[in-house]
């Protein structure tokens, strides 16, 4: 009875006056290029009609002549790593353009479709039955797009849900409008329309509808969100929404611009657990450029620190070419970067400027380049430095003010130093994550690598495997680095025991007593007798399933406790803990 009460009042709060008219404008458009292709008619973004952009508009390509070749060029041109299979005769919805290409033949290896040979634009004796599809390649294979639900549901959503869907009674139309980015006959730009109906009563709650001064708006989307657009206002009904990583940036843009808190604090929370989930990196640089437009500092540093945890990776991914200078600045003034070395660091950092070309200022390039730390730099490898740099002859006082530095660093250090600009708290005598041996070593706790059995039935700690009767120790390796990476300290090494605690009595075995599991300690085994001044800020680095780095703990007191997924210290989430763990020895000079 109180739920048909609630119903009844419900219906009469939908009877409200109309008024005027405003528009809203929430996105703009992207500039679209002569040549460029994308997939469309589907959900999976991999997958679609083929479409070509020329003179302004877009238009599909004729099946004739088609095969693996074709599909290969546009895959990579819309970066996908390949082409998993041609597709004809789908429907993938109508088709409403001009068919610009027929009778295709490409090698495969072009970069762009309009580079191989075809009849000429427009020529063609196809119709739009013979539009051509293709399916991409991701990097797992199949793209996975996993969905996050919310659910903020109140006693009535369901119902409400129901009287959106049925749009009866409705007094509050939303025109969305999207360009499409073709132009039609008079010049102007076509623009796609979707209508939807809404309750005053219902989006009243949210001032930025504007519901009490006017009786419609009009939204203008750019056409990747506009599918969300009425996703998004059936949650205001029922607080229910299935969100995946290709929808929450748009999802949270229009959460903010009209003022739904709710939804944008969780799509917030969202993108930590979205980020690691394209491999491609492209949607960790979108979102990076999206929260610099928008002054989000807290997705821009959770982006940022994504990118410098995972950058050798990204130096790989279809991406890389394509990130701003803003955003590589933004990166080489970390010192949590995790590569595998600064000489790596140097030459992926020439390659992505000689890539650029001249649409790079010199003085820019010089900007860049002087933002490696030089003095960090294997001491071997800063004598192929001339010989081996692209950019040394462009740039040759900066290279040979920055290698002079670093060599007073390796054979000087600072105490023999006269030359007061020799600052040693200079970001440049700082070092950030190498992972080049000797200064790390790995265990994969989960296949028990360097884990030793022990047949011993009355072992106290370890943990064991009693159909075999064999007993395991704690994950234990032990490894030497120089005392410091400069070249003075060469000779004068350290040893190090690293190891993996995941029970009480494993811990309790080493004399311990470990607060959470798993926990990790990385401990010297013998002094630093030389040098008083070396101060030693290892890390410990978080492989999940051996795809991406999702977490940098902290050694305090030769310990670090690993945040697991339930807890809130996990930077990015990995499914089921698969972790394998990375210890990193980082001396510094004080």
């Amino acid at each position: 009875m109180l739920m048909h009460r609630n119903v009844c009042t419900l219906w009469l709060l939908l009877l409200l006056p109309h008024v005027s008219a405003f528009n809203l404008n929430l996105f703009r458009r992207p500039e679209l290029r002569e040549g460029d292709v994308r997939l469309f008619g589907s959900k999976n973004v991999s997958e679609g009609r083929v479409e070509i952009y020329h003179e302004g508009k877009w238009g599909t390509v004729c099946d004739d002549g088609w095969d693996m070749a074709e599909a290969q060029v546009v895959c990579r041109q819309l970066h996908f790593p390949g082409a998993k299979s041609v597709v004809t005769g789908k429907d993938y919805g109508k088709a409403s353009g001009p068919i610009w290409l027929d009778d295709m033949n490409c090698k495969g290896t072009e970069s762009h479709l309009s580079s191989c040979d075809f009849k000429n634009w427009g020529v063609t004796d196809c119709s739009h039955k013979e539009d051509v599809g293709v399916i991409c390649e991701t990097d797992d294979t199949n793209f996975n797009d996993p969905t996050h639900f919310l659910d903020q549901s109140i006693s009535l959503s369901d119902d409400l849900g129901k009287i959106f869907d049925s749009g009866i009674g409705c007094d509050f139309p939303i025109l969305v409008q999207s360009e499409t980015g073709n132009r039609q006959e008079d010049g102007t730009l076509e623009v796609a329309e979707t209508a939807i109906c809404a309750h005053k009563v219902i989006l009243s709650q949210f001032p930025l509808f504007n519901t009490s001064t006017v009786s419609n708006i009009t939204v203008s989307l750019s056409q990747s969100c506009q599918p969300h657009f009425t996703t998004f206002i059936r949650y205001i009904y029922t607080r229910k929404m299935d969100v995946t990583f290709s929808s929450v940036q748009c999802l949270h843009w229009m959460a903010s611009k009209f003022g739904v808190k709710q939804l944008m604090e969780d799509a917030g929370r969202l993108f930590s657990k979205v980020i690691p989930e394209d491999n491609s990196f492209h949607t960790q640089v979108s979102l990076y450029k999206y929260a610099e437009e928008t002054g989000d500092l807290v997705l821009q540093e959770n982006c940022c620190q994504y990118l410098a945890w995972n950058f050798k990776t990204l130096t790989t991914s279809p991406a890389w070419t394509s990130i701003s200078v803003e955003l590589l600045a933004a990166l080489l003034t970390r010192s949590d970067v995790i590569v595998p070395d600064e000489y790596f660091l140097l030459q992926v950092v020439e390659s992505w400027i000689t890539e650029k070309g001249k649409s790079i200022s010199l003085e820019t390039q010089v900007d860049l380049l002087n933002r490696i730390r030089f003095p960090m730099i294997p001491a071997e490898k800063l004598y192929e430095l001339e010989s081996k740099s692209s950019l040394y002859s462009t740039h040759k006082n900066m290279y040979r003010e920055n290698m002079l530095k670093a060599y007073q660093f390796n054979v000087l250090l600072f105490s023999n130093l006269s030359n007061p600009n020799f600052n040693k708290n200079d970001d440049d005598y700082q070092p950030r994550i190498y992972t080049m041996k000797p200064w790390s070593t790995t265990i994969d706790h989960s296949k028990k690598t360097s884990s030793f059995p022990v047949r011993n039935r009355y072992h106290n700690s370890g943990f064991s495997d009693y159909n075999r009767g064999v007993y395991y120790a704690p994950a234990v390796v032990t490894f030497s680095t120089p005392v410091h990476s400069s070249l003075i300290f060469k000779n004068n090494n350290i040893n190090w025991e690293a190891n993996v605690f995941m029970t009480n009595n494993e811990c309790s075995a080493r004399g311990l007593r470990c607060e959470s599991f798993p926990m990790a300690r990385l401990v010297p085994q013998s002094r630093v007798t030389r040098e008083s001044n070396i101060l030693f800020r290892n890390r410990l680095l978080l492989m999940c399933q051996d795809k991406y780095v999702c977490q940098v703990q902290d050694f305090k007191v030769n310990l670090a406790y690993i945040a697991v997924n339930g807890t809130q210290g996990a930077a990015y989430p990995c499914p089921n803990d698969q972790y394998t763990y990375q210890f990193v020895v980082r001396p510094g000079y004080v």
